[in-house]
């Protein structure tokens, strides 16, 4: 992974810990295996001990030998040397669920978030489910209503951590119905894709290229090529008309080009294509 940015590993939230544990063990393979040295990353959580008892559980049951926790409960943590000697010794670092705005408030601008990136950038593997999924991205859902129609007000955005661009993301998305909040965040940020992640599914993203995997689906909502919006003209309250908004649902075995904003059907005949290409 030298000179390449690692993969980002984006969960939608209550992944399998018990059963297969199938995006766990992707993850742990895409960063060495079983030599793989976790970093499970609480920041998220006000119940940072039981959270990363559950997840060392659970990486040593599907075979990793060295898994960590690392905690910041004030932004002095988030500046010490031990914290930056945790990350660069980690081939993968896992977020976990809670609050995306103390991800942001506790980690942002500090030594660990630029060491993260610094990781990044080497090739180690991101991974976050929940809120550790929606502050992958450059603007990210803090809040907002389910199961409504579209409006500007069901919908809080503040900034991410960075680590991928022109995407909005959200979370436990078919399970909590929030279709409704991810149309109004990309009505107002078009230039974003958003994905809206199932529970126990992920998307790995590499070279701008994203996979599916799990058991539930990805939409991708895409309004690039949007004909119409009266988002200039409504009250934060009233509803939202959009017109010629592209909605992809991808499964397991499919992918996305982000960059191209093309959906990928059938992922690995696109994969043995490109191998046989280049």
């Amino acid at each position: 992974m030298a000179g390449q940015s690692g993969p980002l590993v984006i969960v939608g939230g209550a992944e399998d810990k018990t059963g297969e544990c199938r995006i766990l063990r992707r993850f742990v393979e895409l960063g060495g295996g079983k030599n793989a040295r976790v970093l499970v990353i609480t920041v998220a959580t006000k119940l940072p001990v039981e959270v990363g008892a559950e997840y060392i559980d659970v990486f040593q049951r599907i075979g990793v030998e060295d898994v960590r926790t690392f905690d910041v409960s004030h932004r002095d943590a988030a500046n010490a040397a031990s914290a930056i000697q945790m990350i660069e010794q980690a081939t993968c670092i896992y977020f976990t669920g809670g609050d995306q705005l103390r991800i942001t408030k506790l980690l942002g601008g500090t030594r660990v978030d630029a060491a993260l990136h610094e990781a990044h950038h080497r090739g180690v593997v991101l991974g976050g489910t929940s809120a550790g999924a929606s502050m992958m991205s450059s603007t990210m859902i803090v809040d907002g209503q389910a199961e409504t129609n579209p409006r500007p007000s069901i919908v809080d955005m503040a900034p991410g951590m960075e680590f991928l661009d022109g995407c909005v993301i959200d979370q436990h998305f078919a399970q909590r119905g929030r279709l409704g909040r991810l149309l109004s965040a990309v009505a107002q940020y078009p230039h974003h894709l958003g994905l809206g992640i199932d529970e126990d599914t992920a998307v790995v993203v590499r070279d701008h290229v994203l996979q599916v995997i799990g058991r539930g689906a990805v939409s991708i909502v895409d309004a690039g090529k949007v004909t119409y919006s009266n988002l200039d003209r409504v009250r934060r309250d009233e509803s939202l008309a959009l017109c010629g908004v592209q909605l992809h649902m991808l499964p397991e075995g499919c992918g996305f080009l982000l960059r191209d904003r093309k959906p990928i059907p059938d992922f690995e005949q696109w994969l043995h294509r490109k191998e046989l290409s280049s």
